[in-house]
């Protein structure tokens, strides 16, 4: 059976996404991880569906390059709701599920077949203090760690290492933080699911500028990131003496680089 896809980007972090508005696609892990296989597939560090909702205006599934499904991805989200507003799906703003619950989207502006989107992610109401280290979930769980230079540390060995430690059963994506300046960071993030470091990683920035506002800069709600692959903003709103962080919005750009189709008898 032949399937039309499209290849988009956000920052580096790259995802194949299918209209599976009518339901063709089976989300076969093993044939998902082929998909995205860099040598002998499509190549990205993720695969997304669009399908129809009957409350929203459409639904989401995100599964990581290893074929297993994930709860949420920043960047992917981002990219996927690009892809809806080239499909015609919804409005300026968008209203869609994900495996982690429901989402808002907006497309500040397009350029062709690039834009720029800030994605609503959910509340954050707990941080783990591991004392050199903190852990938390926005979407996906993540462990942030302050580095004096992020370009020194070995993302992928120290990463798998955090990734697969017994402190986190669930596994965890792990992100070292390098502070810049006052709501200035720079990010590198090894992703579960992807077992290596990726480009960019927008629930990992979303970790990282939280973190540092418990921890390191109080009154900072509005963070710049530099990641390999670009630059991403993060705000939110925190309540004073707690760990609530509530309106929560990631913002960075996304494209479409190309579209195809695939034969499923080949994968």
């Amino acid at each position: 059976m032949l399937l039309k896809f499209a290849k988009y980007e956000g920052a580096g972090n790259d995802f194949i996404l299918l209209d599976d508005r009518e339901e063709r696609f089976t989300p076969d892990p093993a044939r998902i991880a082929r998909l995205c296989d860099r040598h002998f597939g499509i190549g990205a560090d993720g695969l997304m569906t669009l399908r129809r909702s009957s409350e929203l205006d459409c639904s989401m599934r995100y599964y990581n390059a290893d074929g297993s499904e994930g709860e949420m991805c920043g960047n992917g989200a981002r990219c996927f709701t690009l892809f809806a507003e080239h499909l015609g799906v919804g409005g300026e703003v968008k209203f869609f599920d994900a495996a982690d619950g429901l989402h808002m989207a907006r497309i500040l502006r397009t350029r062709g077949l690039a834009g720029d989107i800030e994605v609503g992610m959910l509340n954050v109401s707990e941080i783990r203090d591991g004392g050199s280290w903190w852990a938390l979930d926005t979407g996906v769980p993540h462990f942030v760690e302050f580095v004096p230079d992020v370009s020194a540390v070995d993302v992928v060995g120290r990463g798998r290492t955090i990734r697969h430690d017994a402190r986190f059963p669930r596994g965890t994506n792990v992100d070292f933080v390098e502070e810049l300046g006052e709501g200035h960071l720079r990010v590198r993030t090894y992703e579960r699911g992807v077992e290596n470091e990726t480009l960019a990683c927008g629930t990992g920035v979303t970790a990282a500028a939280i973190v540092t506002s418990y921890v390191r800069q109080p009154a900072v709600h509005r963070f710049r990131i530099e990641v390999p692959g670009g630059e991403l903003e993060v705000r939110f709103r925190h309540e004073a003496g707690t760990q609530h962080y509530t309106d929560i919005r990631l913002t960075g750009p996304a494209r479409r680089v190309f579209e195809g189709e695939f034969d499923t008898e080949n994968f």
